[in-house]
């Protein structure tokens, strides 16, 4: 017997802040929704690698 689909529409969503990409809200969040940034891990490791090292000026743009 197949289960019926849920309707996640009622739960809180957030925009990952890599790809833009709205996620709901998961059991495996519920202490710390308010910290999550991601939709995935993919995303998250994303973030790591586009991090761009600081060239030690205290300043991260590139127009001086």
């Amino acid at each position: 017997m197949k289960r019926p689909l849920r309707n996640n529409s009622h739960l809180p969503h957030k925009l990952c802040v890599i790809c833009g990409k709205p996620f709901a809200w998961r059991k495996k969040w519920e202490k710390n929704w308010e910290t999550v940034l991601y939709c995935s891990d993919q995303c998250r490791k994303q973030k790591k690698k586009s991090k761009r090292p600081n060239n030690g000026n205290g300043s991260d743009s590139i127009d001086d």
